[in-house]
């Protein structure tokens, strides 16, 4: 029998089409590996062909359903006990197993760079925390950074989950690795961890349409980038300036010839001290390339290894070169400089680094405080000094792009929504430094997505713990307004929100630096909120002292706080960095003192005091009420 060649092409083709559109098809997040909530009924769902029968087998039970006319099913699987590892049998016109499912706890990891810091940029801090990590009991599903204005999606675009070890943990979020690490080490229960956060996101971008219904300004938003050529249009001129930013740049430097030769000639060069800001020399503000020198002397002892040169942070982007050669480089200001330089690179004697420096805008240069040195084999060249510079090209600021991933709506639908179905223990939120700009909306629209969540994803009042902004910035020498200080009140109002709980760390910041290296303390006190409010540890205190009241008695303002634990405390010596005002409401500082359970605050100068602040500053460095337990009270105002 002759058989037509396209006859049997197309039948083939058909073949295969039917095949793969009948199959039984599941979520990403639904794989090998995956964490399943404990103590609760769990959804497991997908898609077949419309009335395609689906059986899924798993720990010894048998559920049985049915695809609907939209061809999407779901199982209820019963209440299940921690432990694990197991297999789940899937059933329709194909056969899956997923391998090696573990039953615990699952806690979505949520918000901006903080929370999305893996433990590989923390790895110079935590060595040994990294060398001890394997563990399969700790996992993580790191969710695709995507975003949409049209539609909730229904699935991601891809992920997979990863047991912690040497090697993967340095892909864990950082924040919620010490978390889990600690909430294991106490209950000896599998956690599973669904990071979904997005450096530099607004809060608004993480709310769904409905939600931001009450923030008509961010509606109006969303609504404009459900336009796709808006977003296109929008895209091509923030290349496109970009682009000749750049090019331009590049084109007019007049360090790209040789300035990074070793040989050249450097010495009608002026010179600064780095660490230090071009702005404050002879050169002033400008912004564009400016390359710097230096010579150092290098021992025989130091040569033929391997080196690690370290320069701190620098205001915008840099590349690096040693001896001629390039040695690396960073796009912006935000990551530690950290560069290996190869066994062969450095020479006994006279060896050069030059680093060529774009500022785009602001002030140029390396942020001090920070560590400049160049290490081999335990010894160190100290790089901090004497620099020669000389600018090589001078240019107009840059504007800044429109990030359109950051704006409201987009990534709730792209990185939230696709979540939904899968139970969780709670949700742990690092988030904020993008909305201090406009502090006193923050306890509206953080509430609103609290709440925006919980009803979404059907499980009540869901445990939802966030961290307090961090100490940033320069300290102030006299009491003054703070955006940063403002946003912290609004999360301290968040508590508000029952089932909610918040970890303090404006003692564990760096003023220099927005994304402060003490991860572990984080995640240590979110985890200690974790154990009163998602365990019922009753017993546990997880929070330092929180202002709950006041009342005026004479020239004093006595503070009245929830939260003090063992008693309250003032953590090396007298309390600091409480102001206080009169009727003119012009703070000034103040003295205090710890009496029992409450704080008396006062000045000699104010007869008829009316509100106190507490550590009311970008950076309260210095701030010291603790209680015994060693956990920092929030900062606080007492006029709303």
């Amino acid at each position: 029998m002759k058989i037509n060649a396209s006859k049997l092409g197309f039948c083939i083709a058909l073949i295969i089409f039917q095949t793969a559109f009948c199959n039984v098809r599941l979520p990403v997040l639904v794989s090998d590996g995956m964490v399943l909530q404990r103590d609760t009924n769990i959804k497991v769902w997908g898609w077949a062909e419309a009335n395609e029968k689906v059986t899924v087998n798993f720990n010894g039970k048998t559920y049985n359903t049915a695809a609907g006319a939209d061809g999407k099913w779901a199982v209820t699987l019963s209440k299940l006990k921690a432990g694990g590892p197991y297999n789940m049998e899937i059933d329709g016109t194909n056969h899956i197993t997923l391998k090696n499912i573990l039953i615990g706890d699952v806690w979505v990891c949520s918000g901006q760079s903080n929370m999305e810091l893996p433990m590989a940029r923390v790895k110079d801090k935590y060595p040994d925390v990294i060398a001890n990590s394997d563990n399969s009991n700790i996992r993580q599903f790191i969710v695709p950074k995507i975003y949409d204005f049209k539609i909730p999606h229904e699935d991601l675009e891809s992920g997979k989950w990863e047991s912690a070890n040497p090697e993967s943990v340095l892909q864990f979020t950082a924040v919620g690795y010490f978390f889990a690490k600690e909430l294991y080490e106490k209950y000896h229960i599998p956690i599973g961890l669904i990071n979904a956060s997005l450096g530099g996101s607004p809060a608004q971008a993480w709310m769904s349409e409905g939600a931001l219904k009450a923030f008509p300004e961010y509606l109006q938003t969303a609504d404009k980038y459900k336009d796709s050529n808006y977003i296109n249009q929008i895209k091509e001129k923030d290349k496109a300036v970009s682009d000749a930013w750049y090019g331009e740049l590049n084109k007019i430097d007049k360090g790209m010839a040789k300035w990074f030769d070793p040989d050249f000639d450097s010495s009608g060069w002026a010179t600064m001290n780095v660490p230090g800001y071009w702005a404050d020399y002879e050169l002033g503000k400008v912004n564009g390339a400016v390359w710097f020198r230096k010579e150092i002397d290098v021992p025989a002892s130091m040569v033929g290894k391997p080196a690690r040169l370290e320069l701190g942070r620098i205001v915008d982007a840099d590349t690096v070169y040693v001896n001629g050669k390039f040695a690396g480089t960073t796009s912006y200001q935000y990551p530690p400089r950290k560069y290996d330089i190869p066994a062969d690179r450095l020479k006994t004697g006279k060896n050069i680094i030059v680093v060529r420096v774009i500022n785009n805008s602001g002030r140029g240069g390396f942020v001090t405080d920070k560590p400049y040195e160049l290490t081999v084999a335990g010894q160190t060249i100290d790089l901090k000094g004497q620099w020669q510079y000389k600018l090589g090209a001078t240019m107009d600021p840059l504007p800044g792009p429109t990030f359109v991933q950051w704006q409201p709506l987009g990534l709730y639908n792209g990185m939230i929504a696709p979540l939904l179905n899968y139970k969780i223990k709670g949700v742990i939120w690092y988030q904020g430094e993008s909305n201090a700009g406009k502090p006193q909306e923050y306890q509206k629209l953080f509430t609103a997505l609290i709440t925006d969540w919980r009803e979404k994803w059907s499980q009540g009042d869901f445990p939802f713990l966030y961290v307090q902004l961090a100490n940033f910035m320069e300290a102030k020498n006299e009491p003054s307004e703070s955006g940063w200080a403002e946003l912290r009140q609004q999360q301290l109002k968040t508590l508000a929100v029952p089932n909610t709980g918040m970890a303090v760390i404006s003692d564990i910041g760096e003023w220099n630096d927005i994304h402060p290296l003490n991860k572990e303390d984080v995640g240590k006190r979110l985890a200690l909120a974790a154990e009163k409010i998602a365990y019922g540890e009753k017993e546990v205190v997880y929070s330092g002292p929180i202002y709950k009241s006041m009342k005026i008695e004479g020239n004093k303002i006595i503070l009245i706080f929830t939260n003090i634990g063992g008693g309250l405390v003032a953590k090396g010596g007298e309390l600091k960095y409480f102001a206080i005002a009169g009727a003119d409401k012009k703070f000034v500082w103040a003295k205090a003192e710890i009496s029992g359970d409450k704080v008396m605050v006062w000045n000699e100068n104010i007869e008829n005091p009316v509100a106190v602040r507490y550590a009311w500053a970008d950076n309260p460095e210095g701030a010291n009420l603790y209680n015994k337990e060693s956990l920092p009270a929030s900062s606080f105002r007492t006029d709303e």
